[in-house]
């Protein structure tokens, strides 16, 4: 280690193994990750969307909100609106900390290549204590200033963090699980100490968090939101020190090659898979809500309707109407979603961090739908909600808009030649991921002028955008003809000049 080192090549994702080696490893009782992380991907999207399920299903009345019955309706909304958003956002906290799990997850599985029964046992101890956190959170939701609920949450991500280091201590004790780079490596020390050193941070927050709970939770809850922000936090704070030291030499066993850091870029695959996971459970969330309360009492059908089911379902049309609506909203931004990342060649860390923002809204969707079939009594409590459904529509497709922007800033390594400005794609995405954005903000606006309208305002936006989808194509062509021919009048000498200027024409014009 004393004299000069040459770089080792950068940490890559193991690929399907030659038939022969699968069989031999078999035989050994070692297997590929693949099946595994496929199983672990689906059950963390899972466990990260039904962490809304206690804010959408908690009662919300006047003795819980004010402590009293009170009769003041504008000191009710008020409140209902203070306790919607707490929830709301430490929905947003948990589910970003589930994403960092997966994320660290992901990165740990870069590393560690093949798996035996000991690592599939203990990646099932791992998941199993993942699947603990939504009871954990429904503490937090329902009893946000008694210290249980967070004191068990941060248990949950300590354990969580202690199996996976186990999991490392374990893989390099037996380095034939190790990516291949890495067991042939002559730093394997070294690896060990760096991997620990980060699966472990997050956890160390958790544990100070825990005994902040005890008797200063605000507290608690930054050091938590700490957790999700600590590579960004390093990640500035390497670069102020670089900026305010200077460049040093590194030293000779240096390891900024090394790709278990959220510096880098995560799998494109298994952020595809998470992200199908997470709209695919949200998709089906919407429905259990339709089975579990729309469908009448025996009693009810015979004494109130006569016998008549046809007559008691009728009674919940605008129920089915907004699931109906839901469902078409989700299927479109995973349209959209899949369109986007069928462009992408490889995602960045911040296009990571902007579709973790987008599926946490995307995961609010179900409260869009129980907000929006379950006031319709009452005009006022109907337009917020409305409003706040068109607001977390707004959020998940704007981040989804982000990532878009984000990939043209360095669009030669993360976007498909046919998607870059210029591209015969490039206007056809852009028109496809602004539509969300620009419907609910419209609906959002037509609601503050018209807020004896604002179902109708929601529900025609819901049915208005899948046919915008479907025509999408056909009016960017006629947009873009239609400039071109603008163009052509007003600079026909200088239209050579003129396509550096405005990259959203195709290079037909």
């Amino acid at each position: 280690m004393s004299g000069p080192q040459t770089p080792e090549p950068a940490l890559r994702i193991q690929g399907d193994a030659p038939t022969g080696a699968r069989d031999e490893d078999a035989a050994d009782g070692i297997q590929h990750s693949h099946r595994m992380l496929s199983f672990s991907d689906a059950l963390l999207s899972i466990i990260a969307t039904v962490m809304i399920l206690p804010v959408t299903h908690t009662e919300i009345s006047p003795e819980q909100v004010l402590g009293e019955p009170q009769s003041a309706v504008s000191r009710f909304d008020k409140s209902i609106q203070k306790l919607l958003a707490t929830r709301i956002a430490v929905y947003l906290m948990t589910f970003l900390i589930v994403t960092v799990a997966w994320a660290a997850h992901t990165r740990l599985f870069q590393v560690v290549g093949k798996i035996d029964d000991t690592l599939a046992l203990l990646n099932l101890a791992c998941m199993m204590t993942i699947t603990f956190l939504p009871f954990t959170f429904s503490l937090m939701v329902t009893f946000p200033e008694v210290p249980l609920g967070i004191f068990l949450f941060c248990m949950c991500v300590i354990t969580i963090g202690a199996v996976q280091a186990l999991i490392v201590v374990y893989a390099f004790h037996f380095p034939h699980l190790l990516n291949p780079q890495i067991e042939s490596s002559a730093h394997r020390a070294l690896y060990r100490q760096h991997i620990l050193g980060i699966v472990l941070r997050g956890p160390a927050l958790c544990f100070v968090a825990a005994g902040f709970s005890l008797f200063f939770y605000p507290l608690s809850y930054l050091l938590m939101a700490m957790v999700i922000f600590l590579p960004y936090v390093s990640k500035v704070s390497s670069w102020c020190k670089g900026r305010l030291v200077g460049p040093q030499e590194p030293p000779a066993h240096s390891m900024e090659f090394f790709t278990f850091d959220l510096h880098e870029p995560l799998s494109k695959e298994r952020v595809e898979a998470f992200s199908d996971g997470v709209y695919a459970i949200v998709a089906t969330l919407l429905i259990l809500d339709i089975c579990e309360d729309n469908v009448p009492d025996p009693r009810d059908v015979k004494e109130k309707f006569h016998g008549s089911l046809v007559a008691a379902l009728s009674v919940y049309g605008p129920h089915f109407l907004a699931y109906f609506g839901s469902f078409a909203t989700v299927g479109l931004l995973w349209f959209a979603h899949h369109s986007l990342f069928l462009h992408i060649r490889k995602a960045t860390q911040s296009m990571g961090l902007l579709n973790t923002l987008s599926l946490a809204f995307v995961g609010g969707l179900p409260l869009a739908y129980q907000q929006t079939s379950a006031f319709a009594r009452q005009p006022h409590d109907e337009l917020e909600s409305v409003r706040v459904s068109c607001a977390i529509i707004f959020l998940a497709s704007i981040f989804q808009f982000a990532i878009w922007t984000t990939a043209l800033l360095h669009e030669g390594e993360t976007l498909q030649p046919s998607a870059r400005f210029g591209g015969r794609e490039h206007a056809f995405m852009f028109a496809k991921l602004a539509l969300y954005p620009c419907a609910s903000l419209l609906a959002f606006a037509s609601t503050c002028f018209l807020s004896r309208f604002s179902t109708a305002i929601f529900h025609l936006m819901q049915i208005a955008v899948p046919f915008a989808f479907l025509l999408l194509r056909l009016l960017v062509r006629l947009g873009l003809a239609l400039l071109c021919a603008m163009r052509g009048l007003t600079q026909p000498a200088t239209q050579a000049e003129g396509d550096a200027h405005a990259p959203l024409l195709p290079a037909a014009c």
